[in-house]
């Protein structure tokens, strides 16, 4: 039977994976800061805060919501897009797990 190589790992592993992947871009780490801070669901242009196209916004956008950080609703011909609070909770214990295990199997 032939696996993906990322099924060789654990599924703790796979997991911190998604999560880490959608975070190694700034301007996901910005659009994540920024609808934190609005505290509110953005139904307006998210590219008029970031120095990035529309098009390249929309990109990072669709990589967050899947991999269920933020979450989008669309309302006529704009879409409300809003943190995913359980999964910003998971992706809390997951890096805090994470460091943790490495820190202790460190020096």
């Amino acid at each position: 039977m032939t696996y993906s190589k990322v099924e060789l790992f654990d599924k703790h592993l796979q997991e911190a994976a998604v999560y880490f992947k959608a975070l190694a871009h700034p301007a996901r780490l910005a659009i994540l800061k920024y609808l934190a801070e609005s505290k509110v669901c953005i139904s307006g242009d998210i590219s008029n805060e970031l120095p990035l196209s529309r098009t390249t916004v929309n990109q990072h956008l669709r990589e967050l919501k899947n991999a269920g950080l933020i979450q989008g609703t669309i309302e006529g011909s704009r879409t409300n897009y809003c943190l995913n609070p359980s999964n910003i909770n998971k992706l809390q214990e997951i890096i805090g797990s994470y460091v943790t295990d490495i820190n202790n199997s460190c020096c």
